[in-house]
Parts: structure tokens; C-alpha cells; sequence
């Protein structure tokens, strides 16, 4: 794990999909998505249908991908997406699904 250097441009958010977002791949489209954009963090679904998202990297690639979580893969239905900012002195080089 590497640690954020004291003077950053990275924001980081966690964010939680509801809808039809759970069995219709979109935690691997999430981890797509974030490669293009080059973000780090992870996904994973939590136990109540909801997806969680942990988002970092500059502030127009994170604006982007709230915009693509709206939609999701074409298999999805959101119903609604909410997001808070994360503080962490964590640095997340790379996206991925756990």
C-alpha cells in the first residue's frame, strides 16, 4: 500500500448504486470504466442489493464516472446513486472488484 504525498490532486468518494445492479455485470463494467478513465479503488456488492464504489483520482475523471454509475452497463437499472467524500492516506494505484 502506498500512502498519498502531502500535496495531491487526487479526491476520493465512495458511492452506492441501488437498482438492478446486482447479477447483470456490473462490477465488471465498473472496473472497465475506471481503467479507461485511469481511476483507482474497487467495487463490490454489499449483502442488501446495493453496489459500493470507491473512487479515486482527478476531479473530471471522478464527475465522469458518477455520470456512467447513473447508467451503468445496459443490463442495469439504476434507481439511484449517492456519493460522500472519502478522506483516506491511502493511494490506489489500480481498480478492481473485490
Amino acid at each position: 500500500m502506498k500512502s498519498l504525498p502531502a500535496h495531491h490532486d487526487l479526491e476520493t468518494l465512495t458511492a452506492l448504486v441501488e437498482g438492478r445492479v446486482q447479477g447483470v455485470g456490473f462490477r465488471a463494467a465498473t472496473v472497465r470504466q475506471a481503467h479507461l478513465l485511469k481511476l483507482g479503488g474497487w467495487v463490490r456488492n454489499l449483502a442488501d442489493g446495493r453496489v459500493e464504489v470507491l473512487i479515486q483520482g482527478e476531479h473530471t475523471a471522478i464527475d465522469q464516472m458518477l455520470s456512467w454509475l447513473l447508467q451503468g452497463p445496459p443490463a442495469a437499472r439504476v434507481t439511484g446513486v449517492s456519493h460522500v467524500e472519502t478522506r483516506t492516506e491511502r493511494h490506489y494505484e489500480r481498480f478492481e472488484q473485490i
